[in-house]
């Protein structure tokens, strides 16, 4: 990406990622597994493929998810949500499953419930992104290995853009994302394609011209992301 004003942590340009790595297979049981890290969110995504869709899909698939933030993951305990996902991880979860569902042809998948769980070990914004971007890479192993790769047509990626002290930024940790004054979450798929795009100005109203530069940030960065996905999972 071109070079851009240089002040945040570790003289990161604005129109820059964070440092970003996804490692396959953390763990044994799921059908796929990945644990993304950008800057210090770190999200660990398991993918599971169970026989039997709800009963409303009439023996055809579908694709959902479940979020949930560790106790230890921010710098003050987080509580266990023991009785079912509080408003803001349902929001979450539903995203998510809007997002990775964009990536699968659902009529060609048979009759399984796919599960993306998310969990959230270290949070310092994009927490939701991250999981998306991670989870794509957990779901796109999953499906080849159970015979249905067949049934993903598309790569998906997500980045969180805003305005922040009046600069347009990329992948916002947290510290910017509680000064921005417009906050962004852009789920893409390749080609260019929009899947959702969720922007909020935290102040005042924010023109279009400002809406149209951050969505082509993120499309940029969501680019970069699909390349580092796309790395891992030919690399296996």
């Amino acid at each position: 990406m071109a070079d851009g004003t240089v002040g945040r942590d570790g003289g990161r340009a604005d129109d820059a990622l964070r440092p970003v790595s996804i490692e396959l297979d953390v763990q044994r049981a799921p059908a796929g597994s990945a644990r993304i890290r950008a800057g210090g969110t770190e999200v660990l995504v398991a993918v599971s493929i169970e026989q039997g869709g709800p009963r409303w899909r009439d023996r055809r698939g579908w694709v959902t998810a479940e979020y949930a933030m560790l106790p230890g993951a921010t710098d003050t305990r987080s509580a266990r949500e023991r009785r079912g996902a509080g408003g803001r991880s349902k929001e979450i979860e539903r995203l998510i499953g809007r997002s990775l569902r964009a990536a699968v042809d659902l009529e060609a998948l048979p009759d399984v419930t796919v599960t993306v769980d998310c969990d959230v070990l270290g949070a310092d914004g994009g927490t939701r992104t991250a999981s998306i971007t991670g989870g794509w890479v957990a779901l796109a192993v999953a499906l080849d290995r159970a015979g249905l790769g067949h049934t993903l047509v598309r790569q998906v990626a997500a980045v969180s853009v805003g305005i922040v002290d009046d600069t347009v930024m990329l992948d916002l940790d947290q510290r910017e994302d509680n000064r921005a004054s417009v906050d962004m979450n852009v789920v893409a798929a390749d080609a260019g394609l929009l899947v959702e795009v969720q922007g909020t100005a935290e102040g005042p109203p924010f023109p279009r011209n400002q809406h149209d530069a951050l969505v082509d940030l993120a499309l940029a960065g969501c680019a970069e992301l699909m390349m580092i996905q796309r790395a891992v999972v030919d690399a296996r």
